[in-house]
């Protein structure tokens, strides 16, 4: 009992989303689970425990605190770290089991002179840099990095990777690009197996690619977005039925009327055409419910959209409840998710904000508790 901002998250849904993908693969491909930025926000620990149940095979995390926390809840399954290691993260990622991306010559000397302190041998996984031109060992020089993998024995090379630019466009020239890159991959991890290198994982496609690129999927995907239940485009059309697994909501604080003529909020941007009825409500850009939403969002109340009124305060959101009869404080607000027969999804909010899914997701405020919880029955 206290501020009703919160994040409902289903985990049933993410089960849903698992088993849905999972028709949509090849035989024998396997499944990495992104969980990095809190499970895109929708609380790393809780989530990894219910994919690791959904049947996942590895999870994958941006950096080595994220994987820390997730072997300090108790989570057992391979963690990759997506976004390499730091020197001073070396020990660390060998004592907590994770499987650091290699993606420069400094962080492999590194690793290979850290690892010969343990008994054992160190996984990783090598990224190949086919065109994103961010991270990886270029796709050009890739037969000298086979060179100097293939000789090291204290790292067991578990996997290779690489990652699609623009796996979700449609342009013709994007998708050309897409299937140069594909073909820069397979002529990388050929070379690698002809000099006797036997990765157990080879992956390069990300959600949208799992979806629209069958080439892409080898035998491991990187899946994130569409985990969560948020269509990276076609997955229906491929009658892939996702179950977005969040929701953010909160409740009506107060209900004041405004005269016409009167503004609302700060920089007076907003002023009523009329005598209105206006709802404030306990969320606002430090939540992460975005300021960029001032005037142009909406939410569901009583099953019923209701447009943001003026600026988006640090705290504190106000909309216009006029034509809604009957709200009063204490009513449930669903800011992003389904209502009644209404529904507010992260595509849509991300267009009002200009930005994507990804981010509205990653940025719903750690002030705003997650509730993790099961509904079987849901639609």
């Amino acid at each position: 009992m206290g501020r009703p901002t919160v994040a409902e998250v289903d985990l049933d849904a993410l089960t849903h989303n698992v088993q849905q993908i999972r028709r949509h693969l090849k035989e024998k491909v396997e499944i990495l689970a992104v969980v990095k930025a809190d499970a895109y926000g929708h609380g790393a620990e809780a989530v990894a425990k219910e994919l690791t149940l959904a049947g996942v095979s590895l999870l994958g995390v941006a950096c080595v605190e994220e994987g820390i926390a997730l072997r300090q809840s108790g989570v057992a399954l391979p963690i990759l770290v997506l976004s390499g290691v730091y020197p001073g993260d070396l020990q660390e990622v060998i004592r907590n089991r994770l499987t650091p991306v290699l993606y420069t010559w400094e962080t492999c000397r590194a690793l290979v002179e850290e690892a010969k302190k343990f008994p054992q041998q160190v996984s990783v996984h090598v990224k190949v840099d086919t065109g994103m031109n961010r991270l990886g060992f270029s796709w050009r020089n890739w037969g000298a990095v086979v060179e100097f993998l293939r000789s090291q024995e204290k790292l067991r090379i578990e996997g290779l990777l690489s990652h699609l630019a623009v796996a979700e466009s449609e342009d013709t020239e994007d998708r050309a690009f897409t299937q140069e890159q594909i073909r820069r991959f397979k002529a990388c991890v050929h070379q690698a197996r002809t000099a006797g290198m036997e990765p157990r994982y080879v992956h390069l496609g990300n959600s949208a690619a799992t979806v629209r690129w069958e080439e892409a999927q080898f035998n491991l995907v990187r899946t994130g977005l569409i985990l969560y239940g948020v269509d990276p485009g076609l997955a229906r059309e491929k009658g892939i039925a996702l179950r977005p697994a969040l929701t953010w909501k909160t409740a009506v604080l107060s209900v004041k009327q405004v005269p016409a003529g009167d503004s609302v909020s700060y920089g007076r941007l907003y002023s009523s055409r009329r005598d209105s009825l206006i709802a404030t409500l306990p969320v606002g850009y430090a939540d992460g419910y975005r300021r960029r939403l001032s005037n142009r969002g909406a939410v569901l109340i009583r099953g019923q959209r209701a447009r943001v009124a003026g600026v988006v305060c640090m705290d504190l959101t106000m909309v216009d409840v006029t034509t809604i009869p009957g709200v009063q404080p204490g009513d449930e607000v669903v800011l992003l998710g389904r209502q009644g027969r209404e529904e507010i999804s992260a595509a849509e909010m991300a267009g009002w904000a200009e930005t994507i899914p990804y981010e509205v997701l990653c940025a719903i405020g750690k002030r705003v508790p997650r509730l993790h919880v099961h509904r079987k029955d849901k639609n």
